[in-house]
């Protein structure tokens, strides 16, 4: 069991890495990925690898801190001050969006590095509002944690 200032430190961890992801994921959805199609077929294999790379850079500390603090406050929380109901929610609605990660987003970013496609393309800004959804869900939860 975490001690209550270390759980009080882990929730504010917690929601500052989750919100970040919201706004991250919302700007991607909103701005990004829209304007990925006007990039033209002779720079859009460079910029397709330039995006994984530096966005692996941003995101990958924020999804790593928001995955552990998540799993310390669902599982080792006083119960009194974390929500078990909402901590399993929680877990579960981020194991989705690791998921959506790993077996659609990645592997159509895959295919946009060998060249670009606007069906590839269409179905990475369609496939994301899932993420984008699933996010803020994640983000009214860490909300609700800290309520």
């Amino acid at each position: 069991m975490l001690d209550p200032v270390v759980t009080h430190a882990v929730l504010l961890a917690h929601a500052g890495a989750t919100w970040a992801m919201v706004g991250l994921i919302w700007f991607v959805q909103i701005v990004h990925y829209p304007l990925m199609s006007r990039v033209g077929a002779r720079e859009s294999v460079s910029y397709a690898l330039a995006h994984q790379s530096r966005t692996t850079w941003v995101v990958a500390p924020l999804m790593l801190v928001e995955v552990s603090t998540a799993v310390l406050l669902a599982f080792f929380a006083p119960p009194e001050m974390v929500s078990r109901t909402l901590g399993l929610i929680a877990v579960l609605v981020l194991g989705a969006i690791w998921t959506s990660t790993f077996l659609v987003q990645v592997p159509l970013h895959a295919r946009l590095a060998r060249g670009f496609s606007p069906e590839v393309h269409r179905r990475l800004v369609l496939s994301n509002w899932a993420r984008t959804i699933l996010w803020t869900i994640r983000g009214v939860l860490a909300l609700a944690w800290l309520g």
